[in-house]
Order: C-alpha cells, then sequence, then structure tokens
C-alpha cells in the first residue's frame, strides 16, 4: 500500500458513494443515470458511432504504414508469453462473460425483433440477427481496445513512462501536466469505469450460473445461492490473483480457451453442422460486404431507435470497458511489434467471435420463432433452452456453465490487476493487498446491487457507461498521440542499419 497516492483514495470515495446512492436513494440513482445516458446516445450517438470507426481506420493504417516494425519496447525485446498465451489472456480478458451470456441471446433477440422493414421471423430477420452480432462483436470492439491498449504500451514499455492511462497525454501535454490533478482525474475516471464494468459483468455472470444451475439442476434462483457463487469464484479468482499474471492467469486463461474449444466442437457436432458452416460463411460475406454501411448505420432516416437501443450502447460499453481491457492487454504486449499487436490483437479475437456466434446462433436460429421467443423471455436462461434441444444438451451445458465460472474468474483476475496497476502509480506488478482489497470491492459492489433489487446492476452498467464518456476524447488523444510519438521514431535509420547488418553477414558467410 506504500505507493498509494491521492487517486486511490478519490477512486474509492467515489465507488463508496456512488454505491450507496444506488442503495439508499435507488430511484433517484436510476432517474438520473436513465436521462443523461439518455441524452448522450439521443445527442451523441453520432460521436459514439465516428469514434469507434475511426479506431479501426487508425489500426489499419499502424498495421500497414512503416511505423508497423516498431517493437513496445526496446528494439532487442523479445515477447513475454505466447502467441497462444497472449490470445488467451487477451480474449478471456476483453470478452468474458458477455460472450457466453449474449451468443445464442443475441441472434434470437434480432431475429424477433428486427429494424424497421424487416419482417421478424423472416429470412431477412435471421441474416439481418448474425450480421449485426458480427458488426458488434467484431472488428470494433478489439479496434476500441487496441488503440488505448498501444498507446499506453508504447509509452510503458518503449518510453519508460509509468503504466497509466494518463501516460498516453504525456506527448500532447507534456509531463508536468500529467502528474497535475488533470492526469490523476483521468486516472480516477479509469478505475471508476474499471471498477463499475465488471462489477456489472459478474454481477450478470452469477445471475447466468445461477440460472443455468436451476435449468439443469433445479436449483433455487435465491439471494442466498447468488452469494454463496459469488464467494466460491471471489476466492478463486483472489487466489489466482495472488499466484501472479504468470501462474494464475495465464494457466486460467489457457484453460478457457480449451473449455471454448470443447464446447465449440460438441456443438458443431451434435448442432446443425451445415448449416452452421453455411452461415458462417454467409454471414461472414455480409459483414464484410456492408462493412462500411453498418459501421456509420444510425438509422436516422427511419426515425429507428433500434440502432441506438443495441449498437450504439455497445459502443459505449466497449469504450466503458477500454480502460480496463486496454491496461492489461497493454500490460501483457512487451517486445511485440506494432504490426504483430494490431494483427493479433484485432484479428484473432475477431474470427473467434463470429465463429462462437456462428455456432450457437445457427442452433438458435434452426429452432424457429417459438423457441427464440421463449429463449429471449429470459436473458440469462437462453442459452441453455437452446441448448436443451439437441442431444447432449445436459453436458454441453456443464461445460457452459464451468466456461461462465471460468469467464468469471479471468474478468475479475485481470481486473484486480489493472485496478492496482492504476491505483499504485502505474506500477506494472501491484501489491497482493492492493489487488485483494479490489478484488473485494468488486465481488462486494456487485453482490450489493443484486440483492438491492432487479435494477441495482442494470442501472451501476448505466452510470458507468455516462462516466466512460470522457473516454471517446481520451481515445482520440491517444491516437494524436501516438502519431506524434511515431513521428519522432528514426524509422528509417534502423531499417538502414538492419539492412546493412544483413549484409555484412551475408558477406561473412
Amino acid at each position: 500500500m506504500k505507493k498509494s497516492d491521492a487517486t486511490f483514495y478519490v477512486s474509492i470515495a467515489l465507488t463508496l458513494a456512488i454505491v450507496l446512492w444506488g442503495l439508499v436513494l435507488p430511484t433517484s440513482f436510476e432517474k438520473a443515470g436513465n436521462a443523461t445516458f439518455g441524452y448522450l446516445i439521443a445527442n451523441y450517438g453520432w460521436l459514439y458511432t465516428l469514434s469507434m470507426s475511426s479506431f479501426v481506420i487508425f489500426c489499419a493504417y499502424l498495421a500497414f504504414s512503416k511505423y508497423g516494425s516498431i517493437k513496445l519496447g526496446p528494439d532487442n525485446s523479445k515477447p513475454e508469453y505466447t502467441l497462444v498465451s497472449w490470445f488467451a489472456m487477451l480474449f478471456s480478458a476483453g470478452m468474458g462473460i458477455g460472450l457466453v451470456f449474449w451468443g445464442a441471446a443475441e441472434p434470437m433477440n434480432f431475429y424477433v425483433n428486427p429494424i424497421i422493414g424487416i419482417e421478424g421471423g423472416s429470412p431477412e430477420a435471421a441474416a439481418f440477427a448474425m450480421q449485426q452480432s458480427f458488426m458488434h462483436w467484431g472488428l470494433h470492439p478489439w479496434a476500441n481496445y487496441s488503440v488505448l491498449a498501444l498507446a499506453m504500451a508504447y509509452m510503458q514499455f518503449r518510453k519508460g513512462k509509468p503504466g497509466l492511462v494518463s501516460s498516453v497525454f504525456i506527448p500532447v501535454v507534456g509531463e508536468k501536466a500529467v502528474k497535475s490533478w488533470f492526469g490523476k482525474m483521468i486516472d480516477v475516471f479509469a478505475i471508476f469505469a474499471t471498477v463499475a464494468g465488471v462489477a456489472t459483468s459478474l454481477g450478470l455472470g452469477t445471475y447466468q450460473i445461477n440460472a443455468g444451475l436451476n435449468y439443469l439442476f433445479g436449483v433455487p434462483e435465491t439471494s442466498m445461492v447468488q452469494i454463496i457463487i459469488v464467494g466460491v469464484i471471489t476466492a478463486i479468482f483472489m487466489f489466482s490473483a495472488m499466484a501472479g499474471v504468470d501462474k494464475g492467469m495465464k494457466f486460467i486463461s489457457n484453460l478457457n480457451v480449451g473449455v471454448i474449444l470443447l464446447m465449440l466442437v460438441i456443438c458443431f457436432l451434435v448442432g446443425p453442422t451445415l448449416l452452421i458452416l453455411k452461415v458462417f460463411v454467409e454471414s461472414l460475406g455480409n459483414y464484410m460486404g456492408g462493412f462500411v454501411t453498418a459501421s456509420f448505420e444510425m438509422g436516422t432516416f427511419t426515425n429507428d431507435s433500434w440502432y441506438g437501443d443495441w449498437t450504439v450502447f455497445y459502443w459505449a460499453w466497449w469504450i466503458a470497458w477500454a480502460p480496463f481491457v486496454g491496461s492489461f492487454i497493454a500490460r501483457i504486449s512487451k517486445g511485440r511489434t506494432i504490426r504483430e499487436f494490431i494483427t493479433g490483437v484485432l484479428l484473432a479475437p475477431t474470427l473467434a467471435s463470429f465463429i462462437w456466434f456462428a455456432v450457437f446462433g445457427s442452433m438458435g436460429l434452426e429452432q424457429g420463432m417459438d423457441i427464440a421467443k421463449e429463449a429471449i423471455a429470459s436473458t440469462p436462461t437462453a442459452l441453455f433452452v437452446v441448448l436443451s434441444k439437441y442431444p447432449m444438451g445436459m453436458i454441453i451445458s456443464i461445460i457452459a456453465v464451468i466456461l461462465l465460472c471460468t469467464f468469471f474468474i479471468t474478468s475479475a483476475d485481470a481486473a484486480t490487476f489493472v485496478l492496482g496497476m492504476l491505483s499504485s502509480k502505474g506500477d506494472l506488478n501491484p501489491s497482493v493487498g492492493k489487488k485483494l482489497l479490489w478484488g473485494g470491492i468488486q465481488s462486494g459492489l456487485a453482490l450489493a446491487l443484486m440483492l438491492a433489487g432487479s435494477n441495482g446492476l442494470k442501472m451501476l452498467q448505466t452510470i458507468s457507461l455516462v462516466a466512460a464518456f470522457p473516454f471517446i476524447f481520451i481515445m482520440i488523444f491517444a491516437m494524436i498521440s501516438m502519431i506524434k510519438s511515431l513521428k519522432s521514431e528514426k524509422i528509417g535509420n534502423r531499417e538502414q542499419a538492419e539492412q546493412t547488418e544483413g549484409i555484412e553477414i551475408e558477406q561473412i558467410n
């Protein structure tokens, strides 16, 4: 705790104040959150949309530019983790519980309730459902993570600056300003957005684990069961946090990927195999063919609120998660080139998400309108309703519950690490005590709002989205900062030196 400063104490105070507001004055909490977020969506939906698309363009530019060969660290640095472990950790932190929660529910929801002009339950609705699911979980969220992660990793490992979100501002405003109240305010926002966003996901994950146990084994959906679920998983992820990234997070993330592959293979074999293949190929084509239009679509001319309710909401949610996921990805990416980083962070997780949605979306859509309506009546049980219609449904559902637990653990573990880092002046190896404190706060916050009422978690989610609005501008500054910093790199001289070294070696041989 010796490295704690004002950022730590202000973050704790802000988090507790927001939670007390939600617990003591829930009606006021709900009205304020809904009104503010509604205002942001209505008046700044265009900014969310434009920003998310600009992140994709920025990443594509860097990947193909002359700067792609620059390493996130000294020129002679090597990656700390293998490609498999690196991918497993960034994927587990970046998608987590949401992928299981929405894998079947989202395509079926869009199938039943598409945009204006498409009839629910029609073939057009099915194609639309898959294309939009690909859009929401595709390149955009990962480009969003990449922008902040890349800027932080560059400043940490290339320039030797603290592992803080505020460090990305140094090339633009200078180190003195970043060390002032301005930088601390940015880090406080990052900490609060992380705590609120992860606590919301942990709460939703607890609901789905409880719903799955109820659907499978008749375990009651009660507060006591949810307390036990949170308690057991908190103990596991705290143990993992104590073990550190190498022995804890890496091991569970690799396990995660193994469970995902097992579940996908079984579902592919017992499900509508041919349909899954056809849906994947056609949806990928629809995604690529309509990428530009879908990236900027807002339903303006049809006065359709669907895009605000879903797409813009997703963009806001991914931006809210950027400080957490971006900070964690930055921490595990030392030694990789910018091109390798962007390719790995954008393409591999995007492809994995597409495969996931193709499998579970196909399994859900094949059941037709009646099952789709039954499934989306309760989102936490949607996946289990779909799986029950197939052979080995019980076994696959048990695997799904295990996967929910491992995703719960990896998300919470990564978040405790990031929170410890951000509240310890950017220490890349925060103390165990600091990590355990934040782990307890996250779980306690999720549990308190779950027990407070049905809207508790939803309102925390809304407040986190409101608090994360400034991160649009932080991300824009991150792009400006990266361009300014990269322009100072002596690319030509280094490439010439490498070529000269290669010629000398060839002559010796």
